[in-house]
Order: C-alpha cells, then sequence, then structure tokens
C-alpha cells in the first residue's frame, strides 16, 4: 500500500513537470506562488520540470529494482 501511495505522488510530480515543459505560461501563476521570495520565470518553471522528469526516472528505476 505504501508503494500505491508513493508512486501516486510521483506519477503527480510528473504530471507537473511535463506540464511545467510543455505549458509554462500556463503554470506561471501557480509558480509564483509556490516560489514566493523569487520570481517566477519561464526558465525557472523548465528547471523544475526537467528535475520532476530526472526525479521520475530514478524513483521509477528504484521501484523497478526493489522488486526484482
Amino acid at each position: 500500500m505504501e508503494d500505491i501511495v508513493y508512486c501516486l505522488v510521483v506519477q503527480v510530480n510528473m504530471l507537473f513537470g511535463v506540464a511545467g515543459l510543455l505549458w509554462p505560461e500556463k503554470l506561471m501563476p501557480y509558480h509564483a506562488i509556490l516560489m514566493f521570495p523569487w520570481r517566477a520565470t519561464h526558465r525557472a518553471i523548465r528547471v523544475h520540470g526537467i528535475v520532476a522528469v530526472v526525479g521520475w526516472v530514478c524513483v521509477l528505476a528504484k521501484i523497478l529494482a526493489a522488486h526484482r
């Protein structure tokens, strides 16, 4: 059951990461709230998207390695 919750959190992170890569202008208002002390820029949203995708790949590799 812990794996399911963990996988759902990771999938939501991946969803926002890909959305940030594809549509940074649509996510600008949300990142402006989440990144409060800093200004949300397209570059920052793109970097967060790339980090989310890389994190997703790392977690997927960990889950696949644990179930072998």
